[in-house]
């Protein structure tokens, strides 16, 4: 890891990808952290791709200050230094990629995909109108922020109206959310954008991509050939409408699917407050009421028991269940609403948690086992937040929400009631 690159000063590596290293780096004359990506571009014996990675370089260097929009990540600075080739961007302290949402256990409420998605098609409109295409939208290729916005990064491959820019011809991008177009090498236009915005928002709401393959043949044979599974197959609370907003966006014909990014966010938000007015109230109150009446609350806010409610699910169980078990990987929060639940490990049953008390601990851990069986003694309810929605959340819940869910374990512990769980 290198000292400095050009004045900025390197403090830790970041993360690594196929053409460069990211550093987390500071710059003196504006007292700021940055984000230095090092391009992999010297000549080595791998000529092509360092070839490849000087033209991702030119074209990234050329967008410094040309795309100033809220939702797409600001490069400030570019440069050569003895053979380094190097761009300067925003750090996003605590930043996560959509990739963390695409797993069918770890899907985000549909209305926050709606409102992620809009503000990508709406950043990718102002990249269009300036004359840039991105042609790698991918959930990678999006950024959440501690505050739950957007930033779309990586415009390496872009393609723009600027004939002086180096560009990447023929077939580019990641497959799996490449266009038609894309694939048969035609004519990239802002449509190719929206077809890959299309393909995330898919990913986001089934926890699957569109067109899967066994070969990398065979599913560039698929995107322009065959047609995505039904979104209703996958995931039965998703309404008719919603599913042809997406796959109006999917569709293979260019003149089929929304002409700008600008329409797809339209229609995003028609759909948006359509779902805003059908949610029922009444629950919502109800859980909000149940949650604001329990001791582990009492220390929230209203707007943060709101988030909760929003990031986290309501798990129904039922006498008998078993909620998690041990020796499994589960990375979710739970807190008892009402009912009670025994903590068993080893097999024998060494506790009781009822309305108020907490149970997750080892999310706390990467990768970490459960070192109980939690199992419901009664029916009942429980509010579920998976860690990683959790780290989404304003700063002042997640401190709260760790602050009680600690102390409540240490008063547990104290009073000798349980293992861990």
């Amino acid at each position: 890891m290198p000292d400095k690159i050009g004045k900025y000063r390197i403090i830790n590596n970041v993360g690594k990808g196929s053409t460069g290293t990211v550093y987390l780096s500071h710059d003196p004359y504006y007292g700021r952290d940055v984000a230095i990506k090092l391009y992999l571009a010297e000549i080595d014996e791998e000529e092509e791709k360092a070839r490849t990675a000087r033209k991702m370089f030119f074209t990234e260097a050329h967008m410094v200050g040309r795309l100033q929009h809220p939702n797409i990540l600001p490069l400030y600075d570019a440069g050569v230094e003895s053979g380094r080739y190097y761009v300067v961007m925003e750090h996003v302290h605590g930043a996560r990629t959509l990739s963390a949402y695409c797993k069918p256990d770890n899907l985000l409420p549909i209305d926050d995909v709606l409102k992620i998605v809009f503000k990508c098609a709406r950043a990718l409109h102002y990249a269009h109108s300036r004359g840039v295409v991105h042609r790698d939208i991918k959930p990678s290729n999006i950024m959440l922020t501690l505050d739950n916005d957007v930033r779309i990064i990586d415009f390496g491959i872009a393609i723009t109206s600027d004939p002086e820019i180096s560009r990447i011809d023929g077939i580019a991008g990641s497959p799996s959310y490449m266009s038609p177009e894309q694939v048969k090498s035609e004519e990239i236009t802002a449509q190719s954008d929206v077809y890959s915005l299309g393909a995330v928002m898919y990913e986001l709401i089934t926890g699957y991509r569109p067109l899967r393959a066994s070969s990398l043949a065979k599913l560039l044979h698929k995107i322009v050939y065959a047609t995505p599974r039904p979104i209703h197959a996958l995931r039965e609370d998703v309404s008719e409408e919603l599913e042809e907003v997406v796959m109006t966006a999917l569709r293979k014909r260019t003149e089929e699917r929304y002409a700008t990014g600008l329409e797809f966010a339209a229609e995003l938000t028609r759909l948006h407050q359509k779902v805003r007015n059908q949610v029922p109230a009444l629950d919502d109150q109800e859980r909000y009421d149940t949650l604001r009446g329990l001791t582990f609350f009492h220390d929230f806010s209203h707007g943060e028991i709101r988030e909760l409610l929003r990031a986290g699910d309501w798990q129904k169980f039922g006498a008998g269940q078993d909620i998690v078990k041990e020796g499994e990987l589960d990375d979710r929060f739970y807190v008892v609403a009402n009912g009670e639940v025994e903590v068993e490990t080893g097999g024998n049953v060494v506790g009781n948690l009822g309305p108020g008390e907490c149970f997750g601990e080892t999310s706390y851990v990467r990768d970490a086992m459960r070192t109980a069986t939690i199992r419901a003694r009664t029916d009942g309810v429980m509010l579920r937040v998976s860690s990683t929605l959790l780290e989404t959340l304003s700063t002042s819940c997640q401190l709260r929400f760790n602050r009680v869910f600690l102390r409540s374990l240490i008063q547990r512990l104290q009073g000798g009631r349980l293992d861990r769980t």
